[in-house]
C-alpha cells in the first residue's frame, strides 16, 4: 500500500531536518570554524586576574602616537604579525609567496559577520594601543611597546570585520562591547591582556568587565 501524501510530506520534512542537523554538526566539528586567539583563560582564572588588576584613573593620551607602537613585525618567514593572525583566525585560507591571503573567509565574532576579502578584515588590538597608553604603556620603552603591538602569545590580536573594529576605535568595555554572545570571551581576552602586561583598569571599566564575566 502506498503512503498517503501527508505521510510522504512528513518523511520528506524529517529528511530535511536531519540534513540540516548533520550540516550543523559538521560545521561545529571543523576546528578552523572555531579558530580564536590563544591562551584565553577560564572564567575562574579570568575572575582571579580581574580581581588582581590595579584600579586607577585613566591617564591622558598626551604624547600618544601609533608610531610609538611599531606593529606588524615579521615573525616567521615572509609572514608578519598581521598575516599570521589572518591565517590563524581564517577558514580555508590560502596565501601567496609573500604570505598575503589569496582566498579564504573570516568570521568576525564581534558582530557575527563572515568576511570573504582580507581587505575587509582588520586585526584588532583587543586592548587598543591608545587604551594601553592611557593605562600605563606611556612609561614603557619603545621595545616593550613594539612587543605589545605584535603580541601573538597572549590573546591581544584578533581578526574582526573592519566595520566592527572601526566602531570600537580605542574605547574600553565601559563604552564599547561586541555583540552580547561574545561578551564572555571578549572580557576574558581583555582581562588576560591587561593582567599579563600589568596595565591598570579604571573603575567603570572593571565594573563592566565583571558584568561580562558573569555571563560566562
Amino acid at each position: 500500500m502506498s503512503r498517503s501524501p501527508m505521510l510522504r510530506l512528513r518523511a520528506w520534512f524529517a529528511l530535511v531536518v536531519a540534513a540540516l542537523v548533520i550540516g550543523a554538526i559538521t560545521l561545529a566539528s571543523d576546528p578552523q570554524a572555531t579558530a580564536t586567539a590563544p591562551r584565553i583563560p577560564t572564567k575562574a582564572t579570568a575572575q582571579a586576574e580581574l580581581n588582581a588588576l590595579t584600579v586607577a584613573p585613566e591617564g591622558s593620551t598626551s604624547g600618544y602616537s601609533r608610531d610609538k607602537f611599531p606593529h606588524w613585525d615579521t615573525v616567521s618567514g615572509s609572514c608578519n604579525a598581521r598575516e599570521q593572525v589572518l591565517k590563524r583566525d581564517g577558514i580555508d585560507v590560502a596565501v601567496n609567496g609573500d604570505c598575503y591571503p589569496t582566498s579564504g573567509r573570516w568570521y568576525s565574532p564581534y558582530d557575527g559577520v563572515t568576511v570573504h576579502s582580507p581587505s575587509d578584515v582588520d586585526i584588532d588590538h583587543v586592548v587598543p594601543l591608545a587604551e594601553a597608553w592611557r593605562s600605563g604603556a606611556s612609561s614603557w620603552s619603545d621595545a616593550k611597546r613594539r612587543e605589545f603591538a605584535n603580541d601573538l602569545y597572549w590573546p591581544q590580536l584578533r581578526a574582526a570585520s573592519s566595520a566592527s573594529n572601526r566602531a570600537k576605535g580605542d574605547r574600553d568595555p565601559a563604552s564599547w562591547k561586541p555583540r552580547s554572545a561574545y561578551h564572555c570571551t571578549y572580557a576574558k581576552m581583555w582581562i588576560r591582556t591587561k593582567y599579563q602586561w600589568e596595565l591598570t583598569v579604571q573603575s567603570a571599566e572593571k565594573t563592566e568587565l565583571q558584568r561580562m564575566v558573569n555571563t560566562c
